[in-house]
């Protein structure tokens, strides 16, 4: 382009004024740098755009990083205030007991629909025995039935095979609270003349020697009185809510053990 230039001066000097000249010049050379300027200036635009983005991408991922990592500790936080507030109501229900209890966490259940029964990190190194009550703060969970030297297994009171001797808080009228589906229990053997009603609390009643006295087992939900027959039948939800349980208390000292006691005596 300055040769051009150049050229098209020399030429027109000896025909034309400086100013035509000029005027000549810039009339075809105009385009051209118009044309190179913008031209430079779009890619000197690219160049710092691209640049820009990758340290914009860069940037964004470095925040990505760092949110997760504070979602990440957040959430461990969270779960350890939920812990902390478990653990406070279990100590806090420990303290209301005068037996001598264990407390124990939970670290499998069993998936099958036919048994209700859980696995906690307590065994035989802990001083645990087959038999022993499992309670929680809403009130009786199960029984021991198996035990190995670090572990044991917990029978649920929601087991078609749990048995617990309990009685009407309101009329102590006694029944035996036996398993049954759908998370709940029910009341047999409660005689039809006993005046047991919807919202009534049972508890344990402490004679089957296994499970203290006065332990929360649920309440009552629904009561049928068949035609014929000395029984009605009593529908009793339970207080524990066994699918989020995570920690539980073992009674080590049962009424059972103080009546093996007695007996050899």
């Amino acid at each position: 382009m300055i040769v051009v230039n150049i050229i098209i001066l020399s030429v027109n000097s000896s025909r034309y004024s400086s100013y035509g000249s000029w005027r000549i010049a810039i009339f075809f050379i105009a385009p051209f740098q118009k044309t190179v300027t913008q031209s430079v200036q779009f890619l000197k635009n690219i160049w710092g755009h691209y640049f820009f983005l990758v340290s914009v991408a860069q940037e964004n991922d470095n925040l990505k990083k760092a949110i997760n990592q504070a979602i990440d500790k957040n959430n461990k936080y969270r779960e350890v205030e939920i812990s902390n507030f478990r653990l406070r109501n279990l100590l806090n229900f420990r303290e209301t007991m005068t037996n001598q209890v264990l407390v124990a966490e939970v670290i499998s259940q069993d998936p099958s629909p036919w048994f209700k029964t859980i696995i906690i990190d307590k065994g035989k190194s802990d001083g645990v025995e087959k038999g022993l009550p499992v309670v929680v703060p809403e009130g009786i969970a199960g029984q021991i039935i198996d035990i190995s030297y670090n572990y044991s297994k917990v029978l649920l009171i929601i087991d078609p095979n749990s048995a617990v001797d309990a009685l009407v808080q309101r009329t102590r009228d006694r029944g035996l609270i036996k398993g049954e589906s759908y998370g709940r229990c029910l009341s047999k053997y409660v005689l039809r003349k006993h005046d047991v009603k919807v919202g009534d609390t049972v508890v344990s009643s402490g004679l089957d020697g296994v499970f203290p006295k006065g332990l929360r087992v649920g309440y009552v939900t629904e009561i049928v009185k068949r035609n014929s027959g000395i029984f009605q039948e009593v529908t009793v939800m339970p207080y524990v809510d066994f699918e989020k349980l995570e920690e539980v208390l073992i009674v080590l000292d049962s009424p059972k053990h103080d009546f093996d006691f007695v007996s050899e005596q």
